[in-house]
């Protein structure tokens, strides 16, 4: 709910309502994903990828990326992969595992 959460929610509605992609995404509002430092967080499934720092516009940037089946690598930093996080290459306290 941190740094414009409930704005990106709505833009992320609103761009899957625009782009007619309501058949193939759902959204889900969460309250916390407990990464308030990386705020504000959204999590695509079923990639597992999750994308932090999220406006509203790119919030619509990703479902413009996902519909056409790639990632917003900027924004990525982490993915859950065979039931394992797997790092985009920064290490986040918290989240590390090992």
């Amino acid at each position: 709910m941190k740094r414009w959460g409930e704005e990106v929610t709505l833009a992320i509605r609103d761009e899957i309502a625009r782009l007619g992609a309501q058949k193939q995404m759902h959204t889900t509002r969460t309250r916390c994903n407990g990464r308030c430092d990386d705020a504000c967080v959204v999590i695509a499934y079923p990639e597992g990828v999750w994308y932090r720092e999220v406006t509203p516009d790119i919030g619509r940037q990703l479902v413009r990326k996902h519909t056409a089946g790639r990632r917003l690598e900027e924004h990525a930093f982490y993915q859950f992969n065979r039931g394992t996080f797997v790092s985009s290459g920064v290490s986040i306290p918290g989240i590390d595992k090992e």
